[in-house]
């Protein structure tokens, strides 16, 4: 294993934190927060080590979970808590043998030049998760680095916030839940992609996005109000998430309708934020009952738009 890490910024040394840091949800935001105190204070630079891909995809592919924010997501939201380092350490059978301690020598130590280490409570690192915060504790006095441990971020009913439960809260379709412990509405990033048009023929025109991830965690299908964020500004809107039951059309698609707002979109980046779920994809009886519902799905949506 390398044991320069290609960052000339890391030489003096480094305040570190590690963790795969998927949704970056407040209890993760509020490592961030000392990892940037630590740094600060002792003028070193801010590093997070995360890994590419999600570990469980290695260990256990059947458990690997489909995540809250994949790739540039995560990077882009982790880098919005200030200025920071980022390296995004390939994940392969190797690295998952290594034990707790040889992480911490080989990579922490000999690649990044730790000085102080920022870790959760519930920290669990190298093969089995066996180096808990005591275990890096002990590492620390043997290898010359500080351990700060932060206590655990706790959500309205007093539990720890944690990535899987704001997992089983989206797939639930509990996205309130999931945005009071991501500290932000839960997005999606795609490419505008061409479609069939059918929402232009109904008077509704529609942006058909391609997610950036096959691995981003969806919501249940249903018609949702939304906000949408590309190089042309901040829109306000509502996307049908699920298949065409009215066109016999079964496939999973992301589908946009954009509030004033028009031209060709095609090849633009787009991030769709859910505001909130409006109600279930449904089968009308003809494509004049579905216009009826698009009207009253539109202004629905404007007033959510206006609540959020």
């Amino acid at each position: 294993m390398p044991e320069r890490s290609g960052l000339p910024q890391l030489e003096g040394g480094a305040v570190v934190t590690v963790g795969t840091f998927d949704g970056v949800h407040r209890g993760h935001r509020d490592i961030l927060r000392r990892l940037h105190e630590r740094a600060d204070a002792a003028g070193l630079p801010a590093l997070v080590v995360t890994f590419r891909p999600h570990p469980l995809e290695v260990i256990h592919p059947d458990e690997a979970p489909l995540l809250l924010t994949p790739g540039n997501e995560q990077l882009r939201a982790l880098v919005d808590s200030g200025p920071l380092l980022v390296v995004a350490v390939p994940f392969t059978p190797a690295l998952a043998k290594l034990s707790a301690e040889q992480f911490v020598e080989l990579v922490l130590v000999r690649r990044y030049h730790v000085r102080a280490l920022v870790a959760g409570y519930d920290h669990g690192l190298g093969r089995g998760r066996a180096g808990d915060v005591d275990v890096l504790a002990n590492l620390g006095d043997r290898l010359h680095f500080d351990v700060d441990v932060v206590s655990p971020t706790l959500d309205e009913a007093g539990e720890p916030i944690s990535s899987s439960a704001i997992r089983a809260a989206v797939l639930a379709g509990r996205l309130e839940v999931a945005e009071a412990d991501l500290g932000q509405p839960y997005f999606f990033d795609g490419t505008v992609v061409p479609g069939q048009q059918r929402g232009r023929d109904l008077g509704y025109p529609t942006l058909n996005v391609a997610l950036a991830s096959p691995r981003k965690l969806l919501p249940p299908d249903g018609v949702y109000a939304v906000r949408i964020r590309s190089s042309r500004g901040s829109f306000g809107g509502m996307m049908n998430l699920g298949g065409r039951p009215t066109f016999g059309e079964a496939e999973r698609t992301l589908e946009v309708n954009v509030f004033e707002a028009a031209g060709d979109w095609y090849g633009q980046l787009v991030s769709v934020a859910f505001v909130r779920r409006l109600r279930d994809t449904m089968r009308f009886s003809g494509a004049e009952a579905l216009v009826a519902q698009l009207a009253r799905d539109a202004d629905e949506a404007r007033v959510a738009l206006t609540q959020a």
